[in-house]
């Protein structure tokens, strides 16, 4: 590679290759940012100002020129928080409020779901031509971030920020811009211009969090995804019921290792430069309701659909059969979120069923609080998440039945072991990683508390050790995070 290769591969977008943190050009970028950042910490203005265009370059090399779209929403929001607050009637703070509205979830709408709107209609007979759009990695999240702040100022719970450098930053803050956490302005902007004064307890924390994030990601997720799950899920009726159903429980790892990983990395490198996100998940896998697994799975966003959504629905505030709408509902339009695919609305009415189901139950039945109970709720809910996968995975509902059937008619123990066997290293790192999430919060504690004595040297090279095994895993090989083409 030659020097002018080497610049361009650093400044310019490559639209093959966006720069994502698994990457090593994102960790000598970052090194260099950090160490910048380490120097005006001390200087509000140019702490605030550096880590903006900073953010502003890691969405360039995100999504090329669709940084523009990122500008343009967040002067649009910015303009229109302080138009919502400073309005003086009800009727006039609402009008403001729906063109936030209009205006985001239009331009949410344009790029996500043009061609699926098309493709609906050309399935009943219209012929209409797809358009080339290219989806912006990011915007479904950072247009809820922007929403949430009109929403919450229209609500009287929030007053606009006076800087819109301080917006800006919110909007763009780069950890967390591409897949999340959803952070909440009332819970971000303080923190921007407080005090930068990262503990050594913070700093232990961020080194866990960074390291077992891209372990999740980019060795067990991108392993078992290009050696097992990919194979599966692309030519179902060519393996038997037991290699489909070991790849939808494989798959069901891969996709938490993939998502918690990125959040892992996202809140442990907003931590370096003290600032602190909500966490995302919490051990989802072992809810005992697909209620329970809502509160623990992608947090930022099932709290974002609770308050923002299903509370303004209505909630359950108007009798249960109204509940039970609103409960399908904001799970039908989550799941839509998900994807401009019905697939993935059908995996949306399937949770937003469930849940109704469970809430119908709720007063009805009353469950002893014995432990053989709680394990065969837990159980269930897993299979039920793990077959509403099958639907999100596969590239068409086709494809999911492919696998189903499979499962179902072509199941046999006989080859289990072969099968293993032929496959170790990838069951090897699927034991590993459930292993991983069902440890209790108490290890993962007394790690953080003996890691904490040690000096930053060590903790440095846990990460470089860890980054070091990822690119011998895969060969060098970047993986995208499932979360961006959402």
């Amino acid at each position: 590679m030659s020097a002018q290769e080497f610049i361009s591969s650093i400044f310019l977008y490559n639209e093959k290759m966006p720069l994502l943190f698994n990457s090593g050009i994102f960790l000598v970028l970052f090194t260099v940012f950090l160490a910048i950042f380490m120097l005006v910490e001390k200087k509000q203005f140019l702490r605030i100002a550096w880590t903006l265009a900073f953010s502003l370059f890691f969405y360039y090399k995100s999504s090329g020129n669709y940084v523009v779209i990122l500008l343009i929403s967040t002067l649009i929001d910015y303009a229109l928080g302080w138009m919502i607050f400073k309005a003086s009637t009800q009727a006039l703070k609402r009008f403001y409020l729906l063109i936030s509205l209009t205006a985001n979830l239009g331009m949410l709408g344009y790029f996500k779901y043009t061609n699926f709107f098309i493709d609906s209609f050309n399935s009943l007979g219209a012929s209409i031509s797809n358009y080339e759009i290219f989806l912006p990695i990011g915007i479904s999240f950072y247009t809820f971030q922007t929403l949430s702040y009109s929403i919450d100022i229209y609500r009287g719970e929030l007053k606009p920020t006076k800087s819109i450098l301080d917006f800006a930053f919110f909007v763009s803050f780069f950890p967390q811009l591409v897949a999340g956490p959803i952070v909440r302005a009332a819970d971000f902007l303080p923190q921007i211009h407080q005090k930068i004064a990262v503990t050594n307890a913070q700093l232990t924390r961020a080194t866990i969090l960074i390291a077992s994030g891209l372990f999740k990601k980019a060795v067990i997720s991108d392993y078992i995804s290009t050696n097992y799950v990919d194979r599966i899920f692309d030519n179902p009726s060519l393996y038997s019921g037991f290699e489909n159903l070991m790849g939808v429980y494989a798959y069901t790892l891969q996709i938490y290792c993939d998502f918690s990983g990125y959040s892992d990395m996202a809140i442990g490198l907003a931590l370096l430069m003290g600032f602190t996100l909500v966490d995302n998940f919490n051990a989802p896998y072992i809810s005992q309701s697909v209620t329970e697994f809502w509160r623990r799975w992608h947090i930022s966003l099932s709290s974002w659909l609770r308050d923002y959504l299903y509370i303004s629905l209505g909630g359950n505030r108007k009798g249960k059969i109204r509940t039970y709408f609103n409960l399908i509902m904001t799970m039908f339009l989550g799941g839509l979120w998900h994807g401009a695919s019905w697939k993935f609305v059908f995996w949306g009415m399937l949770h937003g069923g469930a849940l109704a189901v469970e809430r119908f139950f709720k007063d009805l039945v009353k469950l002893p609080e014995k432990k053989w109970i709680s394990v065969i709720s837990i159980f269930l809910t897993f299979h039920f998440v793990a077959f509403c996968w099958i639907f999100f995975r596969a590239s068409d509902f086709n494809n999911a039945l492919a696998v189903i059937t499979q499962i179902s008619k072509g199941f046999s123990f006989d080859i289990a072991i072969q099968v293993v066997q032929a496959y170790s290293w990838v069951f090897a790192l699927i034991a590993l990683g459930f292993l991983m999430h069902f440890i209790p919060k108490r290890f993962e504690t007394l790690v953080e508390q003996k890691l904490e004595h040690t000096p930053l040297i060590f903790k440095s090279l846990i990460i470089a050790s860890v980054a070091w095994l990822t690119f011998q895993v895969n060969s060098g090989k970047i993986v995208p995070f499932i979360y961006f083409q959402f």
